[in-house]
């Protein structure tokens, strides 16, 4: 069988993906020294079995007994890969970074006929934007409202209680003072282990001695409640409010529910309601002061995943607003693997990106239906703070400062005008009537619209 059979089948096989018992015939061997030839050639890495053929893709990942199986030199599967690849890449028409823009406002739900409702799409926008910090003030104040339909913060309470969603501070502290500007990061909960698994390390900050004592004692009795710290420290409402945001803008302690947050900030500006106790809904815990390096390539591969379905386009550019994103370089490798499996594409999506560019097979359809869409002078505004704020980025121009106060307005994907404090600044060229209209706008108080 080696001398003469062995090099028939491996010549068979090296042109085209069969069954055993077809190369058997085609060769007129009997089935079993076909069979075992092919094994031989399989411990050598010389051929591959598995299901190729379009007949046979119901069975892919089958492990029932009976199921047919393919033989297939493995030269030539990797070709056929490559060249199925390629047709792939070649089939995509980049879009213009104004046509991404007006993807992007479709795709997280900030367009006002694509906004979510209730505590389901509350759930689906913490998905989204998982991991990335932006001031704490700023969630509540304009990124949330802005991808829902009356958006109610009850809603964000009952996710936190229930145990689906959880908040905290992962990038190292440059100031240790809690504010509404503290930057906090939202995802769900069951994620929440591998964001902190990626934090940056860093200095442990230097707390004061009762935040000292507020930690410590979490960390021996586990997650408590307002209530019992103050009868274990023996410590009045002001003075553990005080430690517990220094524990919180460290990046050393969390509560179950948001309320808590609020109310701390809320204390920060001191104009925390008489009934502040009661806001302190949920316990408090703490969080470890390093990373869990045992996690760091699961966490990885989970961070890929969520930048996907955040962006629906992937690309190294897009990394400039998450500081807390492992580097591209080791992305990459989570995308490479993905698109060999066959689960994302590859290919030039947007133009004027350079490097790799990876998407979501649902948001390529997406961004051909844009693409299609013809422009009708649509603004929409979001607060800089925005993970969509993308000016300077992915648009032309000047980067803006992510201030949650702040806010800029973009019309058919293109920024046109930013209010910045008091002021408001065009970023294209617009006539005196459109800047007074946009200003008009800008200064609303409500939540970003699209118009």
């Amino acid at each position: 069988m080696d001398a003469i059979g062995r090099p028939r089948v491996q010549h068979e096989v090296a042109r085209i993906d069969l069954h055993a018992a077809a190369l058997a015939a085609l060769l007129g061997l009997p089935d079993g020294d076909v069979e075992d030839a092919l094994l031989a050639l399989e411990s050598e890495g010389v051929v591959l079995r598995g299901r190729f053929s379009p007949a046979l893709a119901a069975f892919r990942g089958s492990t029932e007994p009976g199921r047919p199986v393919e033989w297939c030199d493995r030269a030539l599967l990797a070709r056929i890969h490559r060249y199925t690849l390629n047709r792939l890449r070649a089939e995509i028409e980049p879009v213009s970074p104004a046509d991404f823009m007006r993807f992007l406002f479709k795709w997280q739900h900030v367009d006002r006929p694509s906004q979510l409702t209730g505590i389901d799409g509350l759930r689906e926008i913490v998905s989204l934007l998982g991991g990335f910090e932006l001031p704490a003030g700023a969630w509540e104040r304009s990124v949330l409202p802005a991808r829902m339909d009356r958006y109610d913060p009850s809603m964000l309470d009952m996710l936190c209680l229930a145990g689906e969603v959880a908040w905290a501070r992962l990038s190292p502290p440059k100031v240790l003072k809690l504010g509404s500007v503290t930057p906090v990061a939202l995802q769900l909960r069951d994620d929440a282990e591998l964001w902190q698994a990626l934090r940056v390390p860093a200095t442990p900050p230097a707390i004061s001695d009762d935040a000292h004592l507020v930690l410590d004692t979490l960390r021996l009795r586990g997650a408590s409640f307002f209530g019992d710290l103050e009868s274990v420290l023996q410590f009045d409402g002001a003075r553990l409010r005080h430690a517990l945001g220094l524990l919180v803008s460290a990046g050393l302690a969390v509560s179950d529910g948001f309320s808590g947050l609020r109310t701390l900030i809320a204390a920060s500006k001191g104009t925390i309601p008489a009934t502040g106790r009661r806001n302190f809904a949920g316990r408090w815990s703490a969080l470890a002061g390093e990373a869990n390096g045992e996690l760091r390539g699961v966490a990885v591969e989970r961070q890929a995943h969520v930048l996907l379905r955040r962006y629906g386009v992937m690309f190294r550019r897009l990394l400039t607003r998450e500081p807390n994103a492992a580097p591209w370089c080791e992305l990459t490798r989570v995308y490479r693997r993905l698109e060999a499996r066959g689960e994302i594409r590859g290919g030039r999506f947007v133009s004027g990106m350079a490097g790799e560019q990876y998407a979501l097979a649902d948001a390529v359809p997406v961004l051909r239906e844009v693409r299609r869409t013809p422009v009708d002078g649509r603004l929409t505004m979001i607060s800089t703070a925005d993970p969509l704020n993308l000016t300077g980025i992915v648009t032309a121009g000047e980067r803006l400062r992510a201030a949650g106060r702040n806010r800029v307005a973009y019309r058919d994907g293109q920024p046109v005008a930013v209010l910045e404090g008091e002021d408001v600044r065009p970023l294209a060229a617009i006539d005196h009537r459109e800047l007074v209209e946009l200003t008009r706008l800008l200064i609303r108080r409500r939540a970003p619209i699209s118009a």
